[in-house]
């Protein structure tokens, strides 16, 4: 039996697309070709990996199980890449990094500037969505570490402090002379949301102790700027990290309200496997995103 570890990638790709095009197309390889070499790994198994229908794929029960044994196979090759180089001591080669969307445009450009001074023949691969899809691809091994708002409360991941940053109200622009809102009338007020799956939405929420299915609400956005654009429209009021305001208040007709002390805050942090060998070079990396974020060394991160 003959099973290579490009086989088991391919298998990897589309045992999570279920879809034999966006597989091909993660692997970087023709659809023919994801299929030929499927089918070599099954045959050299002799087991069906995958239900073949008209309009669906689906993983056989040998399939699951299959997954089940691939996957920690994968995830200790890469980590032993990892470990190679760190051993190298030659700094960062690859770097495979996810942040969430509330924090991705406003850190970003400062933060791949300040990466590749620090690390000039760096490779970054840039994965860009919610946290629970970057918590199970930083365990599966897909990433090496992410950009996130803690606490993650996971004990397989290492949590790095790196800074907190304030909440701020956005109203429309007529708003501009009204009297300051406090946390405690928000729940009055037609608060728009992120749509489920944000941890910004959930941290909202529990901010302003409002029902998420209360009367009024029901409009949610996809992003901070589509929220902002519809508070500028007249529909209501949003909340922002403070990270957000000049790039999302810039052409939109909108005021800012800060909130009196104690105001709400999120804590952002760097997270990874705590089994990742490269701990030292991602505590590196904490400190380039501090940079990157204008956080000097004498701001202690949150705890």
């Amino acid at each position: 039996m003959n099973i290579t570890l490009r086989q088991l990638r391919y298998f990897k790709a589309l045992a999570e697309d279920l879809h034999f095009g966006r597989a091909a197309d993660r692997c970087a390889i023709s659809q023919p070709a994801l299929s030929v070499q499927i089918r070599e790994l099954e045959e050299n198994l002799g087991v069906e990996l995958f239900e073949r229908q008209p309009r669906a794929l689906r993983l056989t029960q040998r399939g699951e199980e299959f997954a089940e044994r691939a996957n920690p196979i994968l995830q200790a090759v890469d980590e032993l890449g990892d470990w190679a180089q760190t051993a190298r001591g030659r700094g960062l080669s690859l770097l495979r990094l996810g942040i969430i969307p509330t924090i991705a445009p406003y850190l970003l450009p400062n933060f791949i500037s300040a990466l590749t001074e620090a690390h000039p023949k760096v490779d970054l691969h840039v994965r860009e969505t919610v946290t629970p899809r970057l918590v199970d691809e930083l365990l599966d091994g897909q990433l090496d570490a992410a950009i996130v708002a803690l606490p993650l409360d996971e004990p397989a991941l290492v949590e790095t402090p790196l800074f907190t940053e304030e909440m701020v109200l956005i109203r429309p622009n007529t708003d501009q002379n009204a009297t300051p809102v406090q946390l405690d009338t928000l729940a009055s007020m037609r608060l728009l949301l992120l749509e489920e799956g944000h941890c910004f939405r959930d941290q909202a929420i529990s901010f302003c102790n409002i029902n998420p299915n209360r009367p009024g609400g029901g409009l949610d956005g996809s992003s901070l700027g589509t929220l902002v654009q519809m508070v500028g429209a007249g529909i209501g009021v949003t909340l922002i990290p403070e990270m957000a305001i000049d790039v999302e208040t810039r052409s939109a007709p909108v005021c800012i309200n800060r909130f009196d002390a104690p105001a709400p805050q999120r804590s952002i942090g760097l997270a990874w496997r705590a089994s990742n060998p490269m701990g030292e070079m991602l505590n590196e990396l904490a400190d380039i995103v501090q940079k990157a974020a204008g956080r000097g060394e004498d701001q202690q991160p949150a705890a």
